[in-house]
C-alpha cells in the first residue's frame, strides 16, 4: 500500500498540475482531470467536442507541463500512413535507402479531427497505439517512451469522415465528451483571449513544466501500490460483464424469482446494447479507479471512484443497437442503468 507521505506529495504535484493547466485553461476540470488520468496510465484518448472547447489547446498545455516532445498531426481524407509513420527515401550518394521518421515519433501526438483518415491510415496507427512500435518496409522502430495519443473528433460534422473501427475504439483508454463552458468559465476565456488583441501582455501564457519523467514515474508507482480490494475487484468485473447481452440475459434469468419491475429494468438495458466492453475495458477501468482514489488523497479504491471512472472508459466500447438510436439514448445513458443494476459492495 502506498505510504501517506509519498501519497501527500502525488497529490500536491497533481494540485500543481491542475493549477499550471488553469493558467490557460478556464473550467474543463474533467478533460484536464481525464487527460492526467489517461497520462498516469499509460493509455490513450479520444476527446469529443464541438469546435473551440479548447481540445487542441488542452492536448499542448499538457504536452508543455510535461516536457515531452509534442507533434500534431492533422487529418484529412487524403492523408497517408507514409505520413504518418515516415517512409524510405533513397539516397543516392550511398546508393540504399534510408527511413526518415515520421511525425508518430514523439512523446505526445496529437491525432486532430482523427476520423477523417481512411482505413489505411487508421491501421497505421493502431499498430502505433498497441504496439507502440511502427513498421516502414522491412524494418521495426520502437516508439519513444512515454508514448501518448491524444485524438479529437467533431460529434456534429460528418460529411468526409469515416467511422472509427471498433478494435481502435478499444485501444483508447477512455472517450472525454467536452461540453461547452460555463458561464463564468467562458467570460473568464473572453477576457483572458488573446485572439484579437497584438499586446505583448495578452500572448499565449508560457507553462512550466511541472511533471517531467521522475515524477510520472512516481505517480505510476503511488497508483500502483494504492489498495484496492478483493469485492472492488469483481465488482468491476461484473459492471463489464453487465454490458454484454449474453451476461444481459443471464441477469434476466436471474430476476425470475424477484420483481416484475427489476426484470423488466434489465430487460431495457439488454435491448439498448448489441455489444459490449472487452476484457481491455476491465484492465482500463481498474487502473482508473485506482488513479482517481490517489486524486482524492485515498490510498484505497471505493465504489465511487469506480463508477466515476465507468463513463469515459465505457462509452465508446459498448455498441448500442438501432433501438438505443430511435428512442435517443446514448452510451451514458445505457452505463447508468448498468450501475444501478450490479450490486455494490
Amino acid at each position: 500500500m502506498v505510504q501517506k507521505e509519498e501519497l501527500q506529495r502525488c497529490t500536491a504535484l497533481i494540485a500543481e498540475c491542475r493549477e499550471e493547466m488553469a493558467r490557460r485553461i478556464s473550467g474543463q476540470k474533467e478533460m484536464v482531470d481525464g487527460l492526467l488520468t489517461a497520462l498516469v496510465a499509460g493509455g490513450h484518448i479520444l476527446l469529443e467536442g464541438v469546435p473551440g472547447l479548447a481540445k487542441t489547446l488542452a492536448v499542448k498545455s499538457l504536452a508543455e507541463i510535461t516536457g515531452l516532445e509534442f507533434k500534431r498531426i492533422q487529418f484529412t481524407p487524403d492523408l497517408l500512413p507514409a505520413d504518418l509513420t515516415g517512409t524510405m527515401i533513397w539516397e543516392q550518394a550511398n546508393g540504399k535507402f534510408s527511413v526518415r521518421k515520421g511525425p508518430v515519433f514523439a512523446n505526445v501526438i496529437l491525432a486532430d479531427e482523427i476520423n477523417r483518415a481512411p482505413a489505411k491510415v487508421q491501421s497505421a496507427l493502431l499498430e502505433a497505439m498497441e504496439e507502440k512500435q511502427v513498421t516502414i518496409g522491412e524494418g521495426t522502430y520502437p516508439l519513444p517512451d512515454p508514448f501518448f495519443v491524444l485524438a479529437t473528433e467533431n460529434p456534429i460534422e460528418h460529411e468526409g469522415t469515416y467511422s472509427l473501427p471498433e478494435a481502435e475504439l478499444d485501444r483508447f483508454l477512455m472517450k472525454l465528451l467536452i461540453f461547452y463552458p460555463k458561464p463564468e468559465e467562458e467570460l473568464a476565456v473572453v477576457k483572458n483571449s488573446p485572439l484579437f488583441s497584438s499586446s505583448s501582455a495578452n500572448k499565449k501564457t508560457a507553462l512550466s513544466p511541472v511533471l517531467n519523467k521522475e515524477k510520472l514515474n512516481l505517480l505510476r508507482s503511488a497508483a500502483d501500490s494504492v489498495h484496492i480490494d478483493d469485492e472492488i475487484s469483481k465488482y468491476i468485473v461484473s459492471i463489464v460483464t453487465a454490458t454484454r447481452p449474453s451476461a444481459t440475459r443471464q441477469l434476466l434469468a436471474e430476476l425470475q424469482q424477484k420483481s416484475e419491475n427489476t426484470k423488466t429494468d434489465a430487460e431495457s438495458v439488454y435491448r439498448y446494447v448489441s455489444f459490449g466492453a472487452s476484457p481491455r475495458a476491465s484492465i482500463a477501468l481498474y487502473r482508473c479507479s485506482r488513479i482517481l482514489a490517489m486524486f482524492e488523497g485515498r490510498n484505497y479504491v471505493s465504489p465511487e471512484d469506480v463508477k466515476t471512472a465507468a463513463f469515459p472508459v465505457l462509452r465508446h466500447r459498448i455498441v448500442l443497437s438501432y433501438e438505443a438510436e430511435a428512442e435517443g439514448m446514448d452510451a451514458d445513458a445505457v452505463i447508468t442503468r448498468i450501475l444501478s443494476h450490479v450490486p455494490v459492495p
